[in-house]
């Protein structure tokens, strides 16, 4: 409102400017002509009527239409001028304000952008903590179970070794194993002290097994030797031999023979035989009831019966 007003003076002002520029035009033509009339009169007489102006200009120095003109036509330019500049500082503040606007866009997108990015970065260092985790933890898992693999294995084979040392073990007493031991484990103690040898006088048979081994004094003979000589076979020789261990008149000793197991049977007692007195002049004797060792008449340390005898037997031998 205060601008409307302000340009509605200076129209008055302008309007009222032109009025009193017109009234002096007239008056100057009106005293020109009169003094083409009256030569005499040199000089325009001042009008009385007119109110001089207050801002008029005196009249030599009024410009003329053309160079008033001119001024109006710069006045406008200059208006132009700032119009334009005050345009193009308009443009300049849009294009600024727009740029700036632009700079804000780009600086929120990038830091939008760069906001993601790293939450994009921490969601990537997440992942790999995390499989990085289950891999340590699969590492884990598959350390214990080749530990636990190894364990077993380590076991398993433990127990294969021992049970191939088992096996060895068996094998070496299989091999160890005698046909006497087999015979030990199928008869009884009965049955092994009770044997008897068909049309065989087991006494005698015993005395004459104790002879022969006796012979060999402690280096003992080889059972298969015996049985040999006796002409028995093997089981029956095995059941003897087992028969006179436990009647305490051998022992048998183990022994590897020829890579084969076998016993070799010495002398442990050697049993009563008559053979050895038979011819003996004492059992004939009439004197025997009166001979003993400190007999005076008849003893057998002075009996010539008994010495006859010795000598005998000694050549005999």
């Amino acid at each position: 409102m205060g601008d409307r007003k302000s340009v509605g003076n200076k129209k008055t002002k302008e309007i009222s400017k032109l009025k009193d520029r017109l009234a002096f035009w007239k008056a100057k033509l009106k005293a020109d002509e009169e003094g083409h009339k009256n030569p005499k009169s040199k000089s325009m007489p001042k009008p009385t009527s007119m109110p001089k102006p207050t801002s008029m200009p005196k009249p030599a120095s009024m410009p003329k239409p053309e160079a008033k003109r001119k001024s109006k036509e710069e006045k406008r330019k200059k208006i132009e001028a700032k119009k334009k500049e005050v345009k193009i500082k308009t443009q300049t503040k849009s294009k600024t304000k727009e740029a700036k606007k632009k700079e804000i866009k780009i600086k929120t997108q990038t830091k939008s952008k760069t906001k993601e990015e790293k939450k994009k970065e921490i969601k990537i260092k997440k992942q790999a903590k995390k499989k990085a985790k289950e891999a340590k933890k699969k590492e884990i898992k598959i350390k214990k179970q080749a530990k636990k693999k190894a364990k077993e294995e380590a076991k398993r084979q433990a127990e294969e070794a021992k049970r191939k040392e088992e096996e060895a073990k068996r094998k070496e007493e299989e091999a160890k194993r005698t046909y006497e031991e087999e015979l030990e484990e199928q008869l009884t103690e009965e049955e092994i002290t009770g044997f008897q040898l068909e049309r065989t006088d087991m006494d005698k048979m015993c005395n004459r097994v104790c002879e022969i081994i006796s012979d060999y004094e402690t280096k003992g003979i080889l059972q298969s030797e015996l049985w040999k000589k006796l002409k028995l076979s093997s089981r029956d020789g095995s059941r003897l031999a087992l028969k006179l261990e436990r009647m305490g008149m051998i022992t048998r000793e183990k022994i590897l023979e020829k890579e084969r197991w076998t016993y070799r049977l010495i002398i442990k007692k050697i049993p009563i035989s008559t053979k050895s007195i038979e011819g003996a002049p004492c059992l004939t004797c009439k004197y025997e009831s009166k001979c003993s060792l400190d007999g005076i008449e008849y003893s057998p340390r002075t009996c010539q019966w008994i010495q006859d005898w010795v000598l005998i037997e000694l050549k005999n031998k």
